[in-house]
């Protein structure tokens, strides 16, 4: 276990926010994670991955935890474990190499397993939940391990029960994916060739990724929206799909990027922020933002879109 005082967060958090931390803590087994827990019980703990979806606003009055642990076996043909500190691409580029398909699609998604789990990544069509069958985790409190279905895990677009009733309860440890013999070299190939001509690189250009979650909004309301304008992109979601009260009615997927790219933001910035010229959806620290530019940029861009198209646009990125 490596212990780091007053810290810079710098190489932890894919923005570039020079925030500092009180007290950072690399473990490296599960014992260790224990004592961390044990030792500093009562203090404020954030629990951290590759700070892909982070946006530290201010430094950190308490105990930072990040994992260590970076090994994947095979628990059988259809199912391999890897441990929450191991980088979901380099998994991914490991199972390819070994004739091994399923996660192709999550290639190049910035993070770290564990939070894979905690954020339902997804792209092109697949989310991690998709590919989970269960998690492994460490009860903050009690220090026991428990292990949740797919089903537990209550998976949602861009969401989890980690984020939520569980949220700070539990430290997820390690996730257990489906896989199956294939080769996915082609398309891992080519979604790393699209994401790569409309993302910016991770560690060259600061920012999270996706900022803005796409909108879902009831079918009524897409209808009246697709009257105004016709060539609006849409998907059919069945609302059985989403964490939504019951309904009879279905609802629709919107773009973000469409939206924001309709209210004339590619490009622009705010500050040291800047919306992505070749991918609205994202937000970059372009010459060195603090964390508020990002804020108020991605306030401005949200009320823009709300004005103009009556659909409320939500931070997939977490405020800390």
């Amino acid at each position: 276990m490596k212990t780091y005082y007053n810290i810079s967060l710098l190489p932890y958090n894919t923005f570039g926010i020079d925030a500092k931390a009180k007290l950072f803590i690399e473990y490296y087994s599960l014992d260790e994670l224990r004592q961390a827990l044990k030792e500093y019980k009562g203090e404020p703990i954030l629990h951290i991955g590759q700070g892909s979806n982070l946006l530290f606003t201010k430094d950190f009055e308490g105990v930072i935890l990040h994992s260590g642990m970076a090994r994947a076996k095979f628990l059988d043909d259809e199912t391999v474990e890897a441990q929450n500190g191991l980088r979901l691409d380099d998994m991914i580029a490991q199972l390819t190499d070994m004739g091994y398909c399923g996660l192709e699609k999550l290639s190049l998604i910035p993070g770290e397993v564990g939070a894979s789990a905690v954020q339902n990544v997804g792209a092109y069509g697949c989310e991690a939940k998709d590919v989970i069958d269960r998690v492994y985790t460490i009860d903050v409190e009690t220090l026991e391990e428990r292990v949740f279905s797919n089903e537990e895990c209550r998976f949602g677009y861009r969401d989890s029960a980690f984020k939520h009733e569980l949220k700070g309860k539990y430290i997820v440890t390690s996730v257990v994916y489906k896989v199956k013999p294939g080769d996915a070299t082609k398309t891992r190939q080519e979604i790393i060739e699209t994401r790569m001509a409309k993302l910016p690189t991770v560690g060259e250009v600061g920012s999270a990724g996706s900022f803005f979650m796409n909108p879902f909004i009831p079918e009524e309301q897409a209808n009246a929206l697709l009257e105004q304008y016709p060539d609006m992109p849409y998907f059919e979601v069945p609302s059985n799909n989403l964490k939504q009260p019951q309904t009879t009615s279905n609802y629709i997927k919107i773009p973000a990027a469409w939206l924001i790219e309709q209210c004339g933001w590619n490009g622009k910035t705010l500050g040291g922020a800047q919306v992505w010229p070749k991918q609205p959806l994202v937000i970059v620290n372009a010459h060195n933002a603090s964390a508020q530019d990002i804020i108020d940029l991605a306030a401005q861009v949200s009320a823009s879109v709300k004005e103009k198209f009556g659909i409320e646009i939500r931070p997939e990125v977490n405020y800390i």
